[in-house]
């Protein structure tokens, strides 16, 4: 299996979810976390919380949207920690509104948080990506989720960024793959989460799964041995409502 040990993973969405949960994850496996996310006092606490247990990590302020603003976060990993060795595109948002209420202003902020993010953030990050692991290559995990295999009412911005998503991990896959830097697509059930719990109330959280067992399954993609590749992976909680 491929050792976390001193690699430079840097984490979007890391502040809250399941973010953190991969950023404690990571940690815990010996990888050095950059924790970015929208909101600088969440990262700093989620960082604050790795540094006390002794974890090396660099808390950022991040719109994963932004390219100058994606690029100077790749220019700060590296100079802070040599290298940028693994990218978990997990920042995400959604609006539940019919199309009928959904502005186009709600639309692509949507779009820009779930799809343009994973592109700016992957495009910024390849070049260091193409020499990490010491010069094996790095890798990349795109967080998708149930909505891009199934569809249901009043989500439509949502289905259509992380159905994109779902294409532009595979494409990714296929074009950096002989490049050495291995792509993956993680496609995450319900969770229990903020970004659940606050939006609905009174949702069963019995139907739900922990973020902190999806978090080990992204450890278990980045730990593959070298010469192999899990493009996709699809974890649930037992009782899943959004998949048979």
């Amino acid at each position: 299996m491929t050792s976390l040990e001193n690699q430079t993973a840097l984490v979007t969405g890391a502040g809250s979810g399941l973010g953190a949960a991969i950023a404690r994850a990571l940690s815990a496996a010996g990888a050095r976390v950059v924790v970015a996310d929208i909101n600088q006092a969440a990262a700093d606490k989620i960082a604050g919380e790795l540094d006390a247990a002794g974890r090396h990590v660099l808390p950022l302020a991040l719109d994963v949207a932004d390219a100058k603003a994606a690029g100077e976060a790749v220019v700060r990993t590296v100079g802070h920690f040599g290298s940028l060795d693994i990218l978990i595109n997990n920042a995400g948002t959604d609006v539940t509104k019919s199309i009928d209420e959904l502005s186009f202003d709600e639309w692509d902020r949507v779009i820009a948080t779930n799809l343009r993010g994973p592109f700016v953030m992957c495009k910024a990050a390849v070049d260091a990506l193409r020499q990490g692991d010491g010069g094996r290559g790095g890798q990349v995990v795109n967080v998708a989720s149930t909505a891009a295999k199934r569809a249901w009412p009043n989500a439509s911005a949502y289905h259509a960024s992380k159905w994109g998503l779902v294409g532009l991990s595979h494409a990714l896959h296929a074009e950096l793959r002989p490049q050495g830097v291995r792509v993956s697509t993680l496609i995450a059930g319900g969770m229990r989460t903020p970004f659940l719990l606050d939006r609905f109330e009174g949702i069963d959280q019995t139907k739900l799964q922990d973020p902190a067992n999806v978090a080990e399954a992204v450890r278990m993609l980045l730990q593959m041995p070298r010469e192999s590749v899990i493009p996709e992976l699809m974890v649930l909680p037992v009782l899943e409502t959004s998949w048979p």
